[in-house]
């Protein structure tokens, strides 16, 4: 991954610059989950936020009038636009201590991310759909039902809202909200833009329960979330696999209580072959490396030895042995010249 431009700032002693590098590095990251990445003008007009030069309110400004003046024409620039516009409306919002745990709000937070972006910002999908994973290999989840949506979300709130944390230990309440927000993003009530709706609400809402969350998980390990939620929700008894909330634990654990579990999504491909075949190519490098240094050890002992014997070679053997140097059969070589030793 490319170095975090906003990472020394989250070291700041000043809590104001800390916490503004946290909400765009957050909302940067979480562009990853849909394979965007924003301008270098977006990661300048962060920064000079970030600094205090600007409000959030001004940014947004900045970089809506930047692409009023720079026109696109290309789905990829398009794409681009899209990620700065979400990028800056993510970090407002979780610049805001305003919240309420709702269907509402989350209906909410998509229309203010999606406004003007997408035609259905804000609106209940009433179409069925289906979404090829890489994680799962090309297979999909079974996403809600269009004519249940509403409803669906509606006991999925009513249920989290009546749940008591009381008595859990951290290890339960981490299963929980893993079982939670597998459940919340399963629904998919929108046509696009679920996870990153989902991921904000899922901060804002964990500040109702007490943690911060102001760490780097979110901004490293956007993808990751998404493929963890897909695993919490796909189910193949044929091929001996099951719905598990391992991989989101494993994420809320870094992200809530700091810990530094390794997070890979070749871990979670359900093939496995990825994760036996970047192992195998692991070991290869070893290999080649292990290699490379055995013939530069090999290489440094012949000219050694040849250093302190060559003089008292005739021209003919000393030939030999510059040419030992530069070949491969190294063995070879120094039995010769043990040989003439």
């Amino acid at each position: 991954m490319e170095r975090d431009p906003f990472k020394e700032y989250l070291k700041e002693s000043e809590p104001d610059k800390a916490g503004r590098s946290y909400v765009w590095s957050t909302a940067i990251g979480l562009q990853a989950v849909d394979g965007l990445k924003p301008s270098k003008y977006l990661i300048d007009t962060a920064i000079k936020n970030i600094e205090g030069e600007i409000t959030i309110k001004e940014a947004q400004s900045l970089i809506d009038s930047y692409y009023k003046e720079k026109p696109v024409h290309m789905p990829d620039e398009q794409r681009t636009e899209e990620a700065d516009k979400v990028s800056s409306r993510i970090a407002e919002i979780l610049s805001e201590t305003a919240f309420s745990f709702s269907p509402n709000e989350y209906i909410s937070i998509h229309r203010k991310l999606f406004q003007g972006i997408y035609k259905h910002a804000g609106k209940i999908r009433d179409y069925n759909i289906t979404k090829k994973e890489w994680v799962l290999d090309g297979a999909t989840v079974i996403y809600g039902s269009a004519s249940e949506l509403r409803a669906t979300l509606e006991y999925d709130f009513s249920q989290e809202k009546d749940f008591s944390y009381r008595g859990l230990s951290m290890d339960e309440i981490i299963h929980h909200l893993a079982v939670f927000i597998s459940r919340l993003w399963q629904i998919h009530i929108f046509g696009e833009g679920n996870t990153r709706t989902t991921a904000v609400f899922f901060i804002k809402y964990l500040r109702t329960l007490g943690f911060s969350a102001m760490n780097d998980i979110f901004a490293e390990n956007g993808w990751y979330f998404r493929n963890a939620l897909v695993r919490a929700n796909y189910t193949n008894l044929q091929k001996g696999i099951h719905e598990t909330t391992e991989f989101l634990e494993v994420f809320l654990r870094n992200l809530l209580l700091n810990e530094e579990n390794e997070l890979h999504n070749r871990d979670m491909h359900i093939s496995g072959l990825l994760k036996t075949e970047k192992a195998d190519i692991g070991s290869k490098k070893r290999t080649l490396k292990a290699k490379k240094w055995t013939f530069e050890i090999k290489k440094r002992t012949l000219k050694v030895y040849f250093q302190e014997k060559g003089r008292t070679f005739p021209l003919k053997q000393q030939t030999v042995f510059a040419d030992c140097l530069k070949g491969s059969v190294m063995r070879k070589c120094l039995e010769e010249a043990q040989l003439w030793n």
